[in-house]
């Protein structure tokens, strides 16, 4: 039995990818074209409520119970993770290590960097003050990073884990975060360690295959992404 998995072409979805890639673990992608306004479909806020992806389905639970299905990226590596017993350490401080990296990016480096992107590329208008908030945030962030990868291989240590997992995906759009990776050599260093494993370049291989196309390319993908308040209603049905 496999992992059904609910994808789009974004940082928070090749995390999964990677760890997916990493452990041969059986999988199945589902594409969710965000930028259409799939992710608003039944079927998929049936498993992810938050109308974000990624999202999985385990058919195969190890309670040998009825299939799991979970949202939210940090929770689902973790949850594989354990599935698997790879890439997190069974030792209590080993494990410490990793998941605070790992809510270190689900909590600051991804929404800010996010953010970032956001005004810097999507805005339908340049907020300066907007823009170097998060322009210097993701700077701060990157230099958290750098500092912690002075003297180790890997964010939590000598592992490679699922803190490195969630982190490389959004150190990849560097320079559309107005971000030099010269300007930050440990980071640099550590960044070129995880793009050159084979399953990091089968993960983003894949995206390839999913999407060749921007997802933000038109003003309706605007509104769908940026647009949403608790009452809005999408439009599923197609092109009239």
């Amino acid at each position: 039995m496999m992992i059904d998995f609910y994808y789009w072409t974004t940082p928070n979805g090749h995390k999964v990818t990677m760890f997916l890639e990493e452990t041969a673990m059986p999988y199945r992608i589902i594409p969710v074209n965000i930028g259409k306004g799939e992710q608003f479909k039944p079927n998929f806020l049936a498993i992810s409520p938050n109308n974000r992806i990624p999202a999985i389905v385990d058919q195969a639970p190890a309670d040998d119970g009825m299939p799991i299905s979970l949202f939210e990226s940090g929770a689902i590596l973790q949850y594989l993770a354990e599935k698997s017993g790879q890439f997190v350490p069974a030792d209590l401080r080993g494990r410490a290590e990793v998941m605070q990296w790992l809510f270190w990016q689900v909590g600051g480096l991804g929404p800010m960097a996010g953010q970032n992107h956001h005004f810097l590329q999507y805005a339908p208008e340049k907020i300066q003050y907007a823009i170097d908030r998060y322009v210097n945030e993701t700077n701060r962030l990157y230099g958290v990073l750098d500092r912690r990868l002075a003297d180790r291989i890997f964010v939590a240590g000598d592992g490679y884990s699922i803190a490195d997992m969630a982190i490389y995906p959004w150190i990849v759009p560097h320079e559309r975060q107005s971000q030099k990776l010269e300007d930050f050599p440990h980071l640099g260093r550590w960044f070129a360690t995880v793009a050159a494993r084979p399953a990091t370049q089968r993960a983003y291989a894949r995206a390839a295959e999913i999407n060749t196309q921007p997802t933000v390319d038109n003003e309706e993908a605007r509104k769908v992404l940026f647009g949403q308040t608790c009452r809005t209603k999408i439009d599923l049905s197609g092109p009239k």
